[in-house]
């Protein structure tokens, strides 16, 4: 729910970004991948929406299930503009999501929140962790396709919602403050595993991050470096949300 680490989202014309970089995909290899990325956000954007909408059940008053559903209707709205991109290079948008809908699946189901409030926080870090790490993956993309990505994980003006309700509770009951950690840290560790296991499973997008001779990539301190990166915007996020990291 909160936007990913890079701090300009300024939107060019989703219609006309991508005009410039069209020689990248001359290269199938180059093209599956941006297709496997497409792809994962895309289904991330639809299980994300249908996650937010069944916990706004949990929600304690009609104020902040209105709240929670207005969230959903935000990630869902950038999924026609991620189809429609998929469509413009060629790929069938549901062949494209299919890979990845049994991975979202097995962990949302392993990290189902037991109330409300774990529900926020799995929104605030988890999809935040989510959107960091495919926004590293969209900074060796062409320029339109990388803000397209940047766009489609932001969720501006979400963030604050979120954090009132959890301070509020932490500050009611501070007992509350601990578990919450505890479940923000079993969120890190699922969603980072999720992340690697996503990325080795798809070769196009291990090739991505590798690089190859006209293309740069990642060596393991680079990697390294990275998954730092992830865990320091982590650590932001819990801090923002008044836990312990």
């Amino acid at each position: 729910m909160t936007e990913p680490s890079p701090e300009d989202t300024s939107a060019p014309s989703a219609a006309t970004a991508y005009d410039t970089d069209q020689v990248a995909f001359d290269d199938p290899a180059y093209r599956a991948a941006v297709v496997d990325l497409l792809g994962v956000i895309t289904y991330g954007e639809i299980s994300a929406f249908e996650r937010l909408a069944d916990d706004a059940k949990l929600a304690p008053d009609l104020e902040d299930r209105v709240a929670l559903a207005t969230m959903a209707t935000v990630q869902f709205g950038h999924v026609p503009a991620l189809m429609d991109r998929l469509t413009a290079l060629g790929a069938d948008p549901l062949e494209a999501v299919a890979p990845f809908v049994q991975a979202f699946d097995v962990f949302h189901t392993a990290t189902a929140p037991n109330d409300w409030l774990e529900g926020l926080v799995k929104a605030y870090v988890g999809d935040g962790l989510a959107a960091d790490f495919y926004v590293e993956i969209a900074m060796f993309l062409d320029a339109g396709t990388r803000q397209l990505v940047i766009d489609s994980l932001a969720h501006a003006g979400q963030a604050d919602f979120v954090v009132d309700r959890v301070r509020r509770a932490i500050a009611a009951d501070h007992r509350v403050g601990g578990r919450l950690a505890l479940w923000g840290r079993r969120l890190m560790g699922e969603a980072l595993s999720q992340a690697q296991r996503v990325a080795a499973e798809r070769d196009s997008l291990a090739a991505l991050l590798a690089g190859g001779v006209d293309r740069p990539g990642m060596d393991l301190a680079a990697l390294a470096r990275m998954f730092g990166r992830l865990t320091e915007n982590h650590a932001k996020r819990m801090a923002e949300l008044g836990l312990a990291s």
